[in-house]
């Protein structure tokens, strides 16, 4: 059997990892696209190096771009990598750009599609995430859900019949770089921070970092909050801050470059709490139950808002008082998996 996985953003490098394992440990053939939809050595290079990924098959080299000329040099670039590679099944990952083309040049290739995280929905269609979600769990032949809730929204959408419950392959990553962790001091050490003494904080999704008003909340709050915040800055938002006229230094709020992930989670699992936007990273932070504070107004991981280890704010003062808030109760829910997700998705591929 020939799998190819078309991945080309960061959340993606990390659910290619134990997939990619899954394939080398049961000897399937595994064909790597990257696409290059996020391309710089910090978000690409070093993931597959720390995660033990084998490198990309083929690098498509599209780069960054406005939705529709990135989803179409993606598309455009995918079709004689199909036609040539012909695999039993294609799998795309998540909810980007490159998801969503992978998954249309398949399909008219007449190729099978598999996705990997199927099912989730935020139910705010100004998000390029949901639409590509959508669009993608319509196309694909096998929908691969992370997640009961994940699997109702596919049924409610008549899609019950292609749904297949896995689990949730990040959780299998996570693990596994939690159980290797040798010693989280020097990832603390780099981050001048004490264990338990600060939040760790990523803010990158469009609605919060191109609207001023909006980012001048987030960074205001951050700067303002009783303890220590580390915010890990992409090189996007840093170009967003300094267009708005923003500081994002200053009173409690301090700036660092992305961290590797094996870093990220040692530093996740030292802190007090997390701030984001990112769905990955609210995930990341239940599983090493570290409190997380979602700048959004919806969130697909329902479970963990549920749970009470996730709250959902607005910027201004709210964010501010939500990172002030008591540990929640103890919880040994697991809605994620056990961490074993890439196995049943080789499974459910017939691998």
């Amino acid at each position: 059997m020939r799998i190819l996985s078309v991945v080309g953003a960061r959340p993606q490098f990390v659910k290619l990892a134990p997939v990619a394992a899954e394939c080398a440990r049961r000897g399937v053939e595994h064909v790597i696209v990257h696409t290059g939809q996020h391309y710089d050595p910090m978000l690409s290079d070093v993931f597959f190096r720390d995660l033990g990924i084998p490198d990309p098959d083929v690098h498509l080299g599209v780069g960054s771009g406005g939705h529709g000329a990135q989803t179409g040099s993606i598309l455009g670039a995918m079709d004689p990598v199909l036609e040539d590679r012909r695999p039993d099944w294609v799998l795309v990952y998540g909810d980007t750009n490159s998801t969503l083309a992978g998954a249309l040049s398949a399909v008219k290739l007449h190729l099978p599609v598999a996705h990997l995280e199927a099912g989730l929905r935020s139910f705010n269609r100004r998000m390029p995430e949901e639409h590509n979600r959508v669009l993608t769990d319509h196309a694909g032949d096998l929908l691969l859900a992370p997640t009961e809730v994940a699997v109702d929204h596919l049924r409610a959408e008549g899609l019950g019949e292609r749904a297949v419950l896995v689990g949730d392959v990040m959780i299998d990553v996570l693990y596994r770089v939690r159980d290797e962790l040798a010693d989280t001091d020097a990832v603390l050490e780099q981050l001048g921070m004490q264990p338990g003494g600060f939040s760790v904080a990523t803010i990158h999704r469009a609605e919060n970092t191109d609207d001023p008003a909006r980012l001048g909340a987030i960074v205001a709050a951050l700067q303002e909050v009783d303890h220590p915040v580390v915010l890990l800055a992409h090189p996007r938002l840093r170009a967003r801050a300094e267009e708005h006229g923003l500081d994002l230094d200053g009173g409690s709020l301090t700036t660092r470059a992305p961290l590797p992930y094996p870093a990220l989670v040692g530093a996740v699992s030292q802190a007090r709490g997390v701030i984001t936007d990112s769905g990955g990273l609210q995930k990341e932070a239940f599983a090493l139950r570290t409190p997380c504070t979602t700048v959004r107004t919806e969130t697909e991981w329902v479970e963990t808002v549920e749970l009470g280890w996730n709250v959902l704010v607005e910027p201004g003062p709210a964010l501010r008082d939500a990172l002030a808030r008591p540990a929640p109760a103890p919880t040994a829910a697991a809605p994620y998996g056990d961490g074993h997700a890439a196995a049943a998705v080789l499974d459910a591929l017939g691998a």
